[in-house]
């Protein structure tokens, strides 16, 4: 064993000077003749030698040798003269003798080419405007996506899963990132009442060079329009200019936008005297901003000093009883999650039952848009108009069955 082991060293060494003599000797001489191609066979002596494993070694190492031996020979004619080519000859010979390598035997397979490393730089334009397909590339996996969605009251539901409703009167913005800009507009939806519906969306893709020219959509209520402003309905006429469409799914009352070269993908509904907006947004898109660009509701919900507690609701003084707002939500919405409590808030506070198609607008695109389906259903105890409509059709039913067992007075 010992012999053995002695036996591999100084090969090991003899090849390691070997290589250093030829490296430098083509460096210096790679001018003499450009037609010797003794680099080929360089090249080819390195890649058999790259595999040399196992109880075989020295018999690889001598085939080996020998197709390297072969090559410097087809080399003779046009290598003549070429100080590299010649010291690779007697290298060659120098190491057959060290290792008892005969001229005649087997010799190494060709390797077959190897294909080149993907190379970002040189994607095509259409498949640098695939976000999928560039961040795989990149990372070797999928990406991970957010969800955001404003609805009704406003309720604003964050990528962190939080939920807020607000009073946001004005305009105010849901995202301001390095890809998109989208700002809602909201009005009171009842003289002298806090809560307020968004009446207007804008829109901004900005612009990426290799894929699309800047783009905006608007949105109001009852023009829903399935193209930008500009009348076209992608993204350009740059190579990746269909990586952003739109998409009409209900005619005046549900859009759907996709940018494909930022992996997101944009709902914008209409129910009732309200529009709703719902996005799932690759992570990475959703995080690329700056300090500067805080304020955005997807990522921070509402501030604090613009924040409703569904408390205020209350129970009573609105346009439809709480517990007709219960019955009407729960037909939409069985699972009593925040859609369910948000809806009765709604349909309360306005008394407009198209609310209840708001929620379950925002429901189904969160089903669709979501990245975890375990977070789909969200559920808070501070929504007083669900729990009071429950408490009040709950009162009214123990009350109807207590004066169906007693008996009748005359």
């Amino acid at each position: 064993m010992g012999g053995a082991a002695g036996f591999v060293r100084p090969r090991q060494a003899a090849g390691a000077g070997f290589f250093l003599k030829m490296l430098f000797l083509l460096l210096l001489c790679r001018h003499v003749d450009s037609h010797c191609k003794i680099l080929r066979c360089n090249s080819m002596y390195v890649a058999s030698m790259s595999d040399l494993r196992g109880p075989n070694r020295s018999a690889a190492y001598c085939n080996a040798l020998r197709s390297y031996s072969r090559c410097t020979r087809r080399m003779a004619r046009t290598c003549r003269g070429d100080l590299a080519y010649h010291s690779a000859v007697h290298g060659i010979e120098d190491l057959m003798v060290q290792h008892g390598c005969s001229r005649e035997g087997p010799t190494s397979p060709p390797r077959p080419p190897q294909p080149p490393a993907p190379d970002p730089q040189a994607f095509g334009s259409l498949d640098f405007c695939d976000y999928e397909k560039r961040f795989a590339v990149k990372h070797g996996r999928p990406p991970l996506y957010q969800h955001c969605a404003t609805f009704g009251d406003p309720h604003v539901r964050t990528f962190h899963d939080e939920f807020h409703t607000c009073r946001v009167e004005g305009s105010w913005p849901l995202l301001d990132n390095n890809y998109l800009f989208a700002q809602a507009t909201s009005y009171p939806v009842a003289k002298g009442s806090n809560a307020t519906a968004t009446g207007k969306l804008t829109i901004i893709f900005k612009n990426m060079k290799e894929c699309i020219d800047q783009k905006e959509y608007q949105a109001e209520i009852d023009n829903l329009p399935a193209a930008f402003v500009d009348g076209s309905v992608n993204g350009g006429e740059r190579p990746g200019g269909n990586s952003l469409t739109i998409h009409e799914r209900v005619p005046g009352r549900h859009v759907e936008i996709r940018a494909v070269y930022i992996g997101t993908t944009i709902a914008v509904r209409q129910a009732g005297r309200q529009l709703s907006f719902s996005i799932r947004a690759a992570e990475e898109v959703a995080r690329s901003f700056t300090e500067e660009q805080d304020l955005q509701l997807c990522v921070g919900g509402c501030p604090p000093s613009q924040r409703i507690s569904r408390n205020q609701g209350s129970c009573s003084g609105g346009a439809i009883p709480a517990e007709k707002a219960h019955l009407l939500c729960k037909e939409k919405l069985p699972v009593e999650d925040i859609y369910f409590q948000s809806c009765v808030f709604d349909v309360v506070s306005s008394g407009d039952t198209n609310f209840t198609l708001a929620a379950h607008g925002a429901l189904e695109d969160a089903r669709m848009f979501h990245p975890d389906a375990r977070k789909l259903h969200l559920f808070q105890n501070n929504a007083a108009c669900a729990h009071c409509g429950s408490y009040l059709f709950f009162f009214f039913l123990l009350t109807t069955a207590v004066v169906s067992v007693l008996p009748p007075h005359f």
